[in-house]
């Protein structure tokens, strides 16, 4: 054996094992296909294959042993038996990596083998110490699904881990040499000739004519799953296959083995060796049925089957006859007896056989058992998993949704109303704050203390698998009957939505997994950060970052973005990432991949086929979110890929467009992919079928999000793997459609251009680097046939290779940047979604800008009514300020006044809601501008024009009433003027009387003080209250808010640094300092008549604006907000007439803080000269100079 491992250059792995990290590294065998020319080579090549899916895998050989021209000249028989020395077995390289892998290895190659059907080992033999090991931890990750025929419903099946199922296992094993290959039968007798299938290595396949080394004592094992139809089943009901590789006279154990566990063996004989106590009393504890297959009877046959006393019933002899007459043969003997004899296995209870045969088990070892302990003591406070949630993870779920909708409120400000944006923020910080108090009483859990500290000790790969397929097996019980029901309410035409959000909830709420703990673990971190750095909480917990950067090193994936809550917890990254690139040091140089599909497109197949990936995402959509895996890239890669990881993110529960409008998910899936694309370098598209439609319209929104964004940075590749598509001729044959899909991407980048007023990108791959001859990859489906038997087809694996050398010749071209710009990139990409408020939640850029073109309209109608109603209240004041002034009131009272003025301003508002409901209507009816499409947002129009007359009722109501107050307040004023005259000279007098009567000589100052007295004394008898000055500056603000509200995340950012008006406008205004972005040393004339064009745009407009403002002024009416918005309103019509000067909205921006900060100030004035000259009080204080000169001269006389 140990020659062996040395020709095949494993001899360094049989103790220091080969690892799965090391396997999936890309080094210079990953994407180059050099001919084998050395045996140290086979077992790489096998590796590599088989982590391609590659059916080919087992056929390993060099090309040297293809043999010169003449070799069928020699003896056959002598090359069968001695073997070139350039080949080996199948078989026996399969056992040398098996030997010389560690037991992650060995399940993720058990895991490929058996998706490409091939036998996996059950019994794996040492020649070199005699050991057999049995491989049920190996086999712990296979889980298959099928439909046995005794299933009632015809649409159910049974999906489990195969190590659990308990099925009649039958064994097939060899007793000297036979004629008949029994491994060929075997193939043959599990599949149906049109799907046939090489499950077990024979004779006729490449070097299986060799001479096994190592492999004999071999015990494979395979399944036979029906799929539920009876025209493509051999076997109705699912069965395990045991096949003992050598002559059951030289492993008696196995054979004892086999024996104990199976319902029926076959014994493949050579006639002079059946006369062997073997067969006669194989085991005491169990009897199974033993059939004997031979090539033909003969005399020593029948004599020993006398002596034996054994059934001639259950001798099945070739003979004459055909393969496919044999092998029916077989079968039905296979099938009586599996119906005769109820006894039934799972590959764990045949763990407990093996021990008592001192068979190994590759499960038993310490360390591995440790961390089962740790796993079970978390799996036995699992009795619900959504109680479980609650109680163990109490970090997230609702708190955590809260802290995310208030994160994204601080940016996007949607419910800030008319309250100042500095204390709305203030109290936002506090909720969070509180939250985040709220966590750390909670503290930290059982659960996640026993999680903690089983990762923090060397078994904790083994604890993670352990937890992963525990938990995966308590979601199995619960979430396909949940699954179903989601699929069958979506598939209903009048399914309601509120059920299918009530499920999708129970969905996301009853699944659990690893990542559900790492997500608790980043929480209970940022509760702590969120203290100051001496606080003892706050240290205990600090640790927890280096745990999960190691994790990540050792091939575990870490959640990006958490997709139940649509938030990533920032500070968190940024210690993982901080002391990831402290564990990589100056290797820390990366690169990014990421896929992107809706759910069950594939995509976790394709990364698994492509890089070895596995994310922990349990079959069926209930994990959301973005996941990130680093691999490795070896030192000696010749690829010049310029960096020493690459990152793969996978992004999960991307609804397909029909699903996303029934819950309206459009915003969670937009953000999401706006972010992951925004990261990477490549992104694969992955599309089911050649339809695109369902990747169109989140590709729309991402360019069109990127157009709205601050700074898109790096250009990002973009491929489109379309998946099921067979034809060779596919990529020919779908070059219109690619040609058409382009078209529309072009057409919606144009469209979201125009919105964003960024005309310079015109194409999708201005954006996006596309390439419609060699960015479009067409991959056969995954099977070939029917599943579950179907193997993966070949056309599968070889596309995926063929589409992983593409990326890597992509990468080469892009310059790597190191962990913390990765970071930073993050950050500034999840600051611009936060931001954006807008474009998220429509389906596609030709929805949000048919949705604008509406918005345009349904502002000028609004614009209408509020000039027509501000107009009338201007005239309804004045009637109510006049009302008794002039003419006879006839009995009229001015509450009878008001009253009749509020039932004309109820019938105008009416007549107007009405005009704006027929607008809508007849907007929607002329179909212009793609209006089908915001179809199902007319109803929010029609509820606008309804809540825009309730706003104009209030305010013209305050407004009426205010007027009746001030009226009232003058009318006393005018009656104090009339009637007080002969009081306040009574007073004077009388205060003068006394004044003489006190003291023959009063000082000036004592005269002045008794005066005061007397006039304040006055004054409070009269109670008037004048009208309550405002802020206007911050109106104007909150105006110039809403005047921005649907524009990108760029622009919400610039806002978003203004704090007030009080600077702005204060200086002459100057064009070219705020960059319009066509300063270029070649065109320097160009740009000086480029900008002393804007200049003079810009005095145009401010000297409009300042006329404007000066007109109102002399009104002497009070501020309104329809001021403002006219300004506003006039900025955006001048800027939009000059569209052709191409301005950027850091122009608009500086333009309209500039007008309304000077616009802001005189409005101020305006409303402080109005309160001062309407203010009972102020009208009487007018006389006061004149009541005390009076009151002085007649003192004096």
């Amino acid at each position: 054996m140990k020659k062996l491992l040395e020709n095949l250059g494993l001899a360094e792995y049989y103790d220091k094992k080969l690892t799965l990290h090391t396997v999936l590294q890309i080094d210079k065998n990953s994407v180059t296909d050099v001919p084998v020319q050395s045996l140290s080579d086979l077992p790489w090549l096998f590796l590599k294959r088989l982590m391609l899916l590659q059916r080919t895998a087992r056929s390993v050989k060099c090309s040297s042993s293809d043999g010169s021209e003449d070799s069928d000249w020699d003896d056959d028989q002598i090359s069968a038996e001695s073997g070139s020395p350039q080949s080996v077995n199948p078989l026996d390289i399969l056992t040398a990596v098996f030997l010389c892998s560690d037991s992650f290895l060995q399940q993720e190659m058990i895991m490929k083998m058996s998706m490409c059907q091939f036998a996996v080992p059950l019994l794996l033999p040492n020649c070199d110490n005699n050991q057999i090991t049995l491989m049920l931890w190996a086999m712990r990750d296979i889980v298959k699904k099928y439909r046995p025929h005794s299933l009632s419903d015809s649409s159910a099946f049974v999906e489990e881990r195969i190590v659990l199922s308990d099925l009649p296992l039958v064994s097939f094993v060899r007793l000297g040499k036979c004629n008949i290959s029994k491994s060929e039968t075997l193939n043959k007798l599990f599949s149906k000739s049109q799907q046939y299938t090489d499950t077990f290595v024979h004779f006729n396949m490449d070097c299986g004519n060799i001479n096994k080394k190592i492999s004999d004592g071999l015990v494979e094992m395979a399944w036979y799953l029906p799929c539920g139809n009876k025209n493509i089943d051999v076997f109705p009901e699912p069965i395990a296959i045991a096949n003992l590789r050598g002559d059951i006279q030289n492993f008696e154990t196995q054979y004892t083995f086999l024996c104990e566990a199976s319902t029926a063996v076959f014994v493949f004989f050579e006639s002079q060796h059946l006369d062997t106590q073997l067969i006669s009393v194989p085991s005491q504890k169990s009897t199974p049925e033993l059939f004997f297959v031979g090539d033909s009877n003969n005399e020593s046959i029948k004599a020993t089957v006398k002596k034996r006393n054994l059934k001639k019933s259950n001798f099945i002899f070739k003979g004459k006859q055909n393969d496919a007459d044999f092998v029916v043969k077989i079968q039905s003997k296979l099938q009586n007896a599996i119906r005769s004899n109820n006894h039934k296995m799972s590959v764990v209870r045949l763990a407990e056989i093996a021990r008592n045969l001192g068979i190994l088990v590759d499960e038993d070892a310490e360390e591995c058992q440790r961390a089962k302990a740790s796993a079970d003591e978390i799996a036995s406070k699992i009795e619900d998993i959504v109680q479980f949630k609650k109680e163990e993870l109490p970090l997230q779920g609702e708190i955590l949704m809260k802290l995310a909708k208030l994160e994204k409120e601080e940016y996007r400000l949607k419910k800030v109303g008319d309250k100042d944006i500095n204390d709305y923020r203030k109290d936002l910080q506090m909720q969070k704050m509180n939250l985040r108090e709220e966590q750390r009483r909670k503290d930290m859990s059982d659960t996640m203390s026993i999680f903690i500290s089983a990762i923090s000790t060397p078994e904790r790969a083994y604890f993670l698998k352990w937890l992963r397929i525990t938990l995966e097996n308590r979601s199995h019980e619960v979430l396909p009957q949940l699954r179903e029901q989601y699929k069958q309410k979506c598939q209903d035409v009048s399914g309601n939505k509120l059920e299918i959000a009530e499920l999708d909830k129970k969905i996301s709420n009853s699944s659990l997994g690893v990542e559900h703990f790492i997500r608790e673990m980043s929480q209970l971190y940022e509760a702590a950060v969120s203290l100051s750095e001496d606080e003892l909480y706050r240290k205990l917990l600090e640790h927890l970052p280096k745990l999960c950067a190691e994790l990540l090193l050792d091939g575990f994936s870490l959640e990006l973005l958490d997709g139940d809550s649509s938030n990533i917890p920032v500070k968190w990254l940024s210690s993982v990432f901080s002391e990831l690139n402290t564990l990589v040091k100056s290797k820390n140089k990366i690169m990014v991949v990421t896929v992107l599909g809706v759910q069950s497109s594939g995509k976790s197949t394709l990364l698994n086929t492509m890089f070895g990936v596995q994310f922990a995402v349990s079959s069926g959509r209930c994990t959301r979110g973005a996941f990130m895996q680093l691999i490795k890239v070896a030192d000696d890669c010749p690829a010049k890929l310029n960096c020493d990881y690459i990152v793969i993110i996978d992004t999960e529960g991307l609804k397909s467009p029909e699903l996303a409008q029934l819950d309206n998910s459009h915003e969670h899936d937009n953000e999401l992919a706006t972010l992951v694309v925004g990261l990477s370098d490549v992104t694969i598209v992955n599309i089911a079928m050649e339809n695109s439609t369902e990747m169109k319209d989140i590709l729309q929104i991402i360019v069109h999000a990127f157009l709205r964004m601050k700074e898109i940075g790096k250009k990002h590749k973009c491929l489109f793997v379309h998946q099921n598509v067979a034809d060779v001729s596919a990529h020919d044959s779908n070059m219109r459609d690619r040609k058409f899909l382009l078209e529309q991407l072009d057409e919606m980048t144009q469209a979201a251009a125009k919105m964003e007023n960024k005309l310079e990108f015109s194409k999708f791959t201005d954006v996006m680097n596309y390439d419609t001859d060699k960015d479009d990859f067409y991959i056969p489906g995954l099977w070939q046939g029917n599943p579950p038997m179907a193997p993966v087809s070949i056309g599968y694996s070889e596309s995926v290779y063929a589409l992983k050398k593409h990326i890597m010749e992509i990468l080469k071209e892009y310059e790597s940047y190191d962990i913390s710009e990765f970071l930073k990139w993050i950050k500034d990409l999840w600051d611009a979604v936060k931001y954006e408020k807008f474009i998220f939640s429509f389906r596609n850029s030709l929805v949000a800008d048919a949705y604008m073109k509406l918005c345009r309209e349904y502002n000028r109608w609004d614009w209408t009514l509020r000039k027509q109603m501000h107009t009338w209240v201007l005239e309804a004041e004045t009637k109510i300020l006049n009302h008794g002034k002039f003419e006879n009131s006839h009995g009229c009272t001015i509450e009878d006044v008001r009253c009749h003025l509020l039932e004309e301003a109820e019938a105008e508002l009416s007549k107007g809601q009405d005009e704006m409901n027929d607008k809508i209507k007849s907007y929607y009816e002329q179909g212009e501008g793609h209006v089908e499409l915001v179809e199902n947002y007319r109803q929010d129009f029609i509820n606008s024009a309804k809540s825009l007359k309730t706003e104009l009722s209030n305010s013209i109501t305050n407004k009426l009433d205010a007027a009746l107050s001030r009226r009232n307040g003058m009318m006393k004023m005018e009656g104090i003027k009339k009637t007080y005259m002969d009081t306040m000279e009574k007073k004077v007098l009388n205060l003068l009387k006394d004044c003489r009567e006190n003291k023959s000589d009063m000082s000036e100052s004592m005269l002045d003080e008794a005066f005061d007295k007397m006039w304040q004394e006055t004054i409070r008898t009269l109670g008037c209250t004048g009208l309550k000055p405002q802020n206007i500056r911050t109106r104007v603000l909150h105006c110039l808010r809403k005047n921005l509200n649907t524009r990108g995340s760029s622009m919400a950012q610039h806002f978003d640094k203004v704090k007030d008006l009080n600077s702005d406008g204060c200086e002459k205004f100057i064009a070219y300092k705020d960059k319009t972005g066509f300063f270029d040393r070649l065109g320097q004339m160009l740009n000086k008549s480029h900008i002393k064009l804007v200049q003079e745009m810009s005095d145009d407009l401010i000297r409009d604006c300042e006329e404007f403002v000066h007109l109102k002024r002399k009104s002497k009416d009070d501020y309104d907000d329809t001021y403002t918005r006219e300004i506003l309103n006039m900025i955006d019509e001048r800027l939009q007439a000059h569209g052709n000067l191409e301005l950027k909205e850091d122009f608009e921006l500086s333009l309209k803080l500039h007008i309304c900060g000077f616009a802001s100030r005189n409005f101020q004035d305006i409303h402080n000269q109005f309160i001062k000259e309407n203010n009972p009080i102020t009208v009487l204080e007018n006389f006061k100079p004149r009541y005390h000169s009076d009151f002085i001269d007649l003192y004096c006389e």
